[in-house]
Parts: C-alpha cells; structure tokens; sequence
C-alpha cells in the first residue's frame, strides 16, 4: 500500500473562500464529499490534514496549507517529511487563470507557470516533478490586475457549473490514485 498527498492550494478566511485563488480548496472539499468525508481534521503540517482514506490500495491524505498562498511550500514539505510522501505522490490542485474557466489540466511535471502557491511548492520541494491538477478560472479576456481578478468571487453563471466542476475535479485526483500516471492525464484532461 503506497502513501499519497492530495494538496489544494488556497488562503484561510471567509473573505477569500470563493475566490478563484481557492479553488484548490474547493476541490479537496468536493473529494471529502465523494469520499463521505467531511467531518473534522487534524491541524498539522501548518495546514488542515484528512486521513488517511484508503483509495484501491493507496492511503490518502488530503491536505489544505493555511499559510497563504505564497508560502504553501511550507507546508507541503512538512507534510512530506511527515508522512513520508515521494514528490511523485503529492498532487497539488490550484487555479490557473490562463485556462479557461472550468478547463482540467494534470501533468507529471513542469514549471510554477506565474502561480506563486505553486512557486513556492516547487521551492520548497526542490523539483519540477511535482504532480499538479491546474483548474481553469480565467475567462478568456486579458486581465490588467491580475491580484485583483485572482481574489475576486466567481460571477452568478460561474457559480452555476462550479459544483460539477469541482466533482470532475475530485474525479480527476482520484484517476490520478487509481490509474497510471498517461492514463489518469488522459482521463482528467479529456471533457469528462
């Protein structure tokens, strides 16, 4: 039985709850209701820690860091360390505002792409190999203030599709347990 962290990269406090920057957050918290997980956590790691869950024969973690966004390396390094995870067993889920809104990406590996959370994993980490599950919150124009747009709630529309993104979401990090690493790409990059 392998071990595996599922991080969703977010800021703590009700203002920035739903914002595009969380929506990391919002699909651990989609994984814990297809899990029938929602109860209580444990506070370690300098984040918000469940598990572990058993998915086929994986022990899962699922990990919310609550240092801000730009030092969540932090914290997934500590969780790392303490649960002893490979690199090539945590998955980090983050927004991407150069994805369309509601667009899945997972990829083996690659550089931050501008998104600090991720930076900061990566530095953290010291690899590029870091698994990564990107949503799409952009909207297809170009956005002078970038800070701004990130932390801004998502419009009455969005807010509509969101659920059935967010369970494609949790679908796709549990693809990424359960099947091999082209497989699960295959799967969560497709429409679903």
């Amino acid at each position: 039985m392998g071990v595996r962290l599922c991080v969703g990269l977010g800021n703590p406090g009700i203002e920035y709850a739903m914002t595009r920057h969380n929506v990391g957050w919002l699909a651990i918290d989609a994984l814990l209701k297809r899990l029938g997980a929602e109860g209580a956590c444990e506070y370690r790691f300098s984040g918000m820690l469940w598990g572990p869950f058993n998915i086929e024969s994986e022990k899962v973690y699922l990990l919310k860091p609550l240092t801000y966004m730009n030092l969540s390396g932090h914290s997934v390094a500590q969780a790392a360390k303490g649960l002893s995870v490979k690199t090539s067993d945590i998955l980090v889920v983050y927004d991407d505002v150069n994805l369309p809104f509601g667009k899945l990406r997972l990829r083996a590996k690659g550089s931050a792409g501008g998104h600090n959370g991720m930076a900061s994993v990566i530095a953290a980490l010291g690899t590029l190999e870091i698994p990564r599950l990107r949503i799409g919150t952009g909207k297809g124009e170009p956005t002078e203030d970038l800070i701004s747009f990130v932390l801004s709630p998502f419009d009455d529309d969005e807010m509509k599709v969101l659920p059935e993104i967010l369970d494609r979401a949790a679908k796709a990090v549990v693809a990424w347990v359960t099947l091999d690493m082209e497989r699960a790409i295959s799967y969560a990059n497709s429409s679903l």
